[in-house]
């Protein structure tokens, strides 16, 4: 009887997560700003991990836990790589990080093409 009442409350949740991972799904590909972008699929990751979680608990299958773990890795990574890429870093906020990477090094070419000109004419 508790074991049905424990399925019950599985495919519950589970029913819960896809609906909710629907609605992230939809607020990534909506979302106005990159920085909501990043967030929804971050909750994505999360709560597939977390169907992953109910769904080892639900069929008494371990490995899906191992699973699981590596999934979090993963999915945590690629939200650091997509945000150092993405969110504006650095003293010139409003940019890319790409982007400022790019203005730092303009100017360092042409302070040293100042420098050569300078060194020159003495």
């Amino acid at each position: 009887m508790i074991e049905s009442a424990y399925h019950i409350v599985y495919l519950i949740s589970l029913i819960w997560f896809s609906i909710l991972i629907s609605a992230m799904l939809i607020r990534a590909i909506i979302g106005p700003r990159i920085t909501d972008r990043i967030l929804s699929i971050n909750m994505i990751g999360t709560m597939v991990i977390c169907c992953i979680a109910i769904l080892s608990r639900l069929l008494k299958e371990d490995y899906l836990a191992d699973v699981g773990l590596i999934y979090a890795m993963i999915s945590f990574v690629s939200v650091l790589i997509l945000a150092s890429i993405y969110i504006p870093a650095g003293k010139k906020r409003g940019k890319f990080a790409f982007e400022v990477k790019d203005e730092i090094e303009k100017e360092k070419a042409a302070k040293e093409k100042e420098e050569q000109k300078g060194g020159s004419a003495l």
